[in-house]
């Protein structure tokens, strides 16, 4: 028959056999503890995070694989900042501070599924998404490190 895929958000190390992936898994034939099992294995290091994931399976054989997606930048930041939720009233009100290392860290695990070609320029669209979170960066606001990212301030960090 081929492959089918079963696609859902899930929470970071936090799967279950209960809905939406257990009763989308059952009907495929699979060891659904097994493939929960290998979900929550694959995406520990996004606890608490909502986690695009796909089980593809082949109908004959029974055999499966996972693939994970990157969390959004916003879940990325937010979990680097440890808070939950952004301020809701970004440019007034700080949520957080999270380190260059931080937006160093998030523009990694970002820059392999994006276009971009430099890291730097990765990380300026991370610093962006902390400005609608409320996020500041090293303790100043998204705008002042973007001036001084584009004027080289921060290029050590990435080589």
């Amino acid at each position: 028959m081929g492959e089918q895929k079963v696609s859902a958000l899930v929470t970071g190390g936090g799967a279950s056999a209960g809905p939406p992936l257990g009763p989308a898994l059952g009907p495929l034939g699979v060891n659904i503890m097994e493939v929960i099992k290998a979900i929550n294995d694959k995406t520990k290091d996004f606890e608490g995070m909502k986690v695009p994931v796909t089980v593809v399976v082949d109908s004959d054989t029974k055999k499966y694989e996972i693939e994970i997606g990157i969390p959004s930048a916003a879940a990325l930041i937010m979990k680097e900042a440890g808070i939950q939720k952004g301020s809701g009233a970004s440019g007034t009100e700080w949520a957080g501070d999270v380190t260059m290392d931080g937006i160093v860290k998030v523009a990694n695990t970002k820059l392999e599924k994006s276009y971009a070609s430099s890291l730097k320029s990765v990380a300026k669209t991370i610093v962006g998404t902390c400005v609608a979170l409320g996020v500041k960066i090293e303790g100043k606001t998204p705008k002042e490190i973007t001036v001084e990212i584009n004027e080289g301030k921060w290029d050590e960090k990435f080589q």
